[in-house]
């Protein structure tokens, strides 16, 4: 083999596209089974126990595509509906009526019928490559960038404009870490807030549970650390939830927040203000 040096050059214009295959056996499983599914006018209790009684699993995600939810969104509203007892199939087979009324009431059966029955035209594959691809994380950044903008709305009620937004901040012997807010800069400051809405910007839970544990360890003994958050799919990884609330208990989280919990953030703030003397 002859020894050469490569240039940048080369290797780029050898670059080709990766072709990947989507399909697992899961998914062409459930492609046959939706292509089975009779096309007709509406959808009963009916046509639901169906989908449901050939495979079970498979007829969840046949659901899940109907409704366009995504996993974790279906989940935590079969969770919202049916409260404690589970969502899987050992709860279906249980109490199959009020597993069936839940899925009704996400109007499944009225999906059904309005997919089934559609007349599509050659763009709907594109825009639905745009929905699933830029559209889906457009979602995700509309969410996260919502509570933050909730969060600096509260801030700036109480401090004015002293405080400032997506940065790093400089904590204890020069370490330092990211933060949403802090107050009244990020170069002392005595307010750090983090803003994390599980399933709203895609960040892993060991990605939320690592940022804090970043500022945590980098912020001052004297700092105040408040964390918001929302979003129902914490609902399905309530162990993970119960991490960053033993932190809280621990002292090394302030408090925790949630858009609902908007006039104890006031409030908190405010005293806070008074207290720390800004």
């Amino acid at each position: 083999m002859q020894s050469k040096d490569q240039s940048l050059e080369e290797v780029v214009d050898s670059l080709s596209p990766l072709a990947v295959d989507w399909m697992d056996d899961k998914a062409a499983e459930a492609i046959a089974t939706l292509s089975e599914i009779p096309k007709k006018a509406s959808y009963s209790r009916s046509d639901i126990e169906a989908l449901l009684d050939d495979d079970f699993e498979r007829g969840l995600l046949c659901s899940r595509l109907f409704l366009a939810l995504s996993k974790d969104s279906m989940e935590a509203e079969l969770t919202r509906i049916l409260g404690k007892g589970g969502i899987g199939v050992k709860r279906y087979k249980s109490d199959r009526a009020t597993f069936i009324s839940a899925l009704e009431s996400l109007q499944l059966g009225e999906a059904m019928a309005t997919t089934v029955n559609y007349e599509p035209v050659w763009s709907d594959i594109l825009v639905e490559r745009l929905r699933s691809g830029r559209g889906s994380a457009i979602q995700g950044q509309r969410r996260g960038r919502g509570l933050e903008d909730f969060a600096e709305a509260m801030v700036k009620e109480v401090f004015g404009e002293s405080y400032e937004t997506r940065c790093t901040f400089m904590g204890a012997d020069g370490k330092t870490a990211k933060c949403d807010v802090a107050v009244p800069d990020k170069s002392r400051p005595r307010i750090v807030i983090e803003v994390k809405g599980y399933g709203a910007t895609g960040s892993k839970m060991t990605d939320i549970i690592g940022d804090l544990d970043a500022i945590i360890d980098a912020m001052r003994r004297d700092t105040y650390l408040f964390f918001i958050t929302d979003g129902m799919t914490w609902k399905n990884r309530l162990s993970d939830l119960k991490k960053i609330i033993e932190r809280q208990n621990q002292g090394k989280i302030t408090r925790i927040y949630t858009t609902k919990m908007r006039e104890e953030l006031l409030q908190d703030l405010k005293d806070l203000k008074s207290i720390i003397g800004l």
